[in-house]
C-alpha cells in the first residue's frame, strides 16, 4: 500500500512539473493567404518561431479582400519549404515541429464572406477544428491570431453556443485569446458583441489609418525604415537562405501586416501575452470601451465597405507610448510607436533565425541569455535605494554584450519618471532611488541585453517593482 501511494505521488508530482514546464502558448492561425503577399511573409516568420509555440492549426479563410476563395494549398507550399530547412533549424534550437504534424493541422473555412458563413449548415473543417482545439483537456489559453476574416471562428462560437450548456460553453470561451488585424469582415464585430467574455485585441474598423499594427513596417516618422526595405529583405531574408527564405514574397501593400498578432507570443523576456498592457514586440494595448470613430475616411477610405459600429463592451485596443527614436533622437507619442520602437530588434532576430536555415551553429548568431541577481518582482519603500542587477547574464556564442536598463512608464501604475542617478547605459548593476508615493504603485523596468554578433541580437528581462508608502 505504501509503495502504491509513493508511486501515485510521483506520478502526481511529475504531472504537475510537466504542467508547469509546458508553458508554450497554444496558437491557431486564421489566414486569408493569397489576398495579399503579406500573409505568406508572416507565415514564413511564424514558422521560424514555431518551436516556441504549440501550433494547433493553420486555417485558410476569406476576408474583405478575398471573399470567395480560401487557399490552404498555399499554406502547404510554404510548409514544404519549411520541411527542407527544419533539420538545420534544429541545430540551433530544439522543438521545431515535424512537417507532417503541421501539415495535418492545415484546414479550410468556407469560401464565403463574413456572416454569410455563420449559422445553420455553415460548419467547415476549419470551424470544427477550432472546436476540437478548444475542447482539448488543456487549460492553457488558445491564442487565435486572425490575419484575415474571423468568420470560421465565428461559426465555431455559434455552434458551441447552440450545442452546449451555458457553463460548458463559458469554459471554452474563457480559453480564447483573439487578436484580429483590424476588422476584415463583419463577423469580427459580431463576435465582440455576442461573446463579451472573450478576450479580444483589435483596432476596430475596416480601414487601417490608425491601426496599431501599422508599426510593424510602415515608414512612420522616427521608425527604422532600413530594416524593412526591399534591399534589406532581399539580403537578409529572401536570398541565400534556402527554400524558406525564397518562399518569402516581395512586398505589395506593406510588409507583414499580420505579424504583430503573434509577436507578443515570442518568448524574449519582454513579452507577456496575458498582459497586453505591459507592451512588447507586438505592441501595447489597454482594456477599455473605445469611443466610436468611423475608420472609413481619409486616405484609407474605400467605397462600398461595411460601416463601422460602436463597440458594446471593453476590448484590448489602441494606446500610446512616448519614446525617443533610435534613428533621429526625437520624441514621438502614439499607438504605432508601441510596435516600431522594437523594430530594429525584431527584424534582427528574424534575420538571425533565417540564417539558422542554412548555417551551422558556429556560423550563426544566437540571442544572449539575461539573468537577474534578484527576483523579477519585489517591493521597496517609498524613497528607498535599491539595485537592478543583471549579474550572471551570458551569451551562447561568447559575444561581448551591452546592457541597457530603462523604465517603461506606460506599463506601470506609476506614471512619473524615475531618476537614474548616477546612470550609464552600460551598467549591469544599476542603483535606483524609489519615487516618493502616497499609495502603492508599480514601476516596470526593462533590461535589454544586446550582443555584438551579426546581426546584433537583444533579449530582455522585465522587473516589476512595487513601491509602498
Amino acid at each position: 500500500m505504501i509503495r502504491l501511494i509513493v508511486i501515485q505521488l510521483v506520478i502526481c508530482i511529475s504531472f504537475n512539473v510537466f504542467a508547469q514546464v509546458n508553458t508554450k502558448p497554444r496558437v491557431l492561425v486564421l489566414s486569408d493567404i493569397e489576398a495579399d503577399p503579406d500573409d505568406a511573409q508572416s507565415l514564413v516568420r511564424f514558422l521560424l518561431y514555431s518551436n516556441q509555440f504549440d501550433v494547433e492549426g493553420l486555417i485558410a479563410t476569406t476576408s474583405i479582400h478575398q471573399k470567395t476563395r480560401v487557399a490552404p494549398e498555399s499554406i502547404l507550399e510554404i510548409l514544404d519549404a519549411y520541411k527542407e530547412v527544419r533539420r538545420n533549424l534544429l541545430k540551433h534550437e530544439k522543438g521545431y515541429p515535424a512537417h507532417p504534424e503541421l501539415a495535418s493541422k492545415v484546414k479550410k473555412g468556407l469560401p464565403v464572406y463574413g456572416m454569410e458563413g455563420v449559422g445553420e449548415g455553415k460548419d467547415s473543417e476549419g470551424s470544427e477544428w477550432i472546436i476540437k482545439a478548444l475542447e482539448k483537456p488543456d487549460n492553457r489559453p488558445l491564442w487565435v491570431p486572425v490575419w484575415g476574416g474571423p468568420n470560421t471562428l465565428a461559426q465555431a462560437l455559434w455552434k458551441i453556443q447552440k450545442t452546449k450548456t451555458s457553463a460548458e460553453a463559458e469554459k471554452l470561451y474563457q480559453k480564447l485569446r483573439v487578436y484580429t488585424i483590424s476588422d476584415q469582415d463583419d463577423s469580427g464585430p459580431w463576435i465582440r458583441k455576442n461573446f463579451p467574455g472573450i478576450s479580444y485585441i483589435v483596432t476596430p474598423g475596416y480601414n487601417y489609418g490608425k491601426a496599431t499594427w501599422l508599426g510593424i513596417a510602415f515608414p512612420l516618422p522616427g521608425s527604422n525604415t532600413e530594416v524593412t526595405s526591399n534591399d534589406w529583405l532581399a539580403k537578409h531574408i529572401q536570398q541565400g537562405h534556402g527554400p524558406l527564405g525564397a518562399a518569402y514574397p516581395d512586398v505589395a501593400y506593406g510588409m507583414e501586416g499580420d505579424t504583430p498578432s503573434f509577436l507578443n507570443l515570442i518568448s524574449n523576456g519582454l513579452n507577456d501575452p496575458e498582459h497586453p498592457n505591459y507592451g512588447g514586440w507586438g505592441g501595447r494595448y489597454e482594456l477599455f470601451l473605445p469611443k466610436f470613430e468611423d475608420s472609413n475616411q481619409g486616405q484609407f477610405r474605400r467605397e462600398n465597405w461595411p460601416k463601422d459600429e460602436p463597440e458594446t463592451r471593453p476590448i484590448w485596443t489602441n494606446t500610446n507610448d512616448s519614446i525617443v527614436s533610435q534613428v533621429d533622437k526625437k520624441s514621438y507619442t502614439g499607438n504605432r510607436e508601441t510596435i516600431w520602437r522594437w523594430r530594429t530588434e525584431f527584424q534582427h532576430d528574424f534575420a538571425a533565425r533565417m540564417d539558422w536555415c542554412t548555417k551551422s551553429y558556429k556560423e550563426a548568431n544566437h540571442p544572449p541569455v539575461p539573468k537577474l541577481a534578484h527576483s523579477e518582482q519585489f517591493t521597496v519603500k517609498s524613497g528607498a535605494q535599491f539595485h537592478l542587477n543583471a549579474d550572471g547574464t551570458t551569451d551562447p556564442d561568447g559575444d561581448s554584450m551591452s546592457y541597457l536598463w530603462f523604465q517603461y512608464p506606460e506599463a506601470g501604475t506609476y506614471k512619473g519618471i524615475v531618476s537614474f542617478r548616477p546612470y550609464s547605459p552600460n551598467l549591469y548593476d544599476l542603483p535606483i532611488t524609489a519615487p516618493v508615493v502616497d499609495s502603492p504603485q508599480t514601476v516596470h523596468f526593462i533590461l535589454k541585453v544586446t550582443d555584438k554578433g551579426t546581426p546584433a541580437l537583444s533579449s530582455y528581462k522585465r522587473v516589476i517593482v512595487t513601491v509602498t508608502p
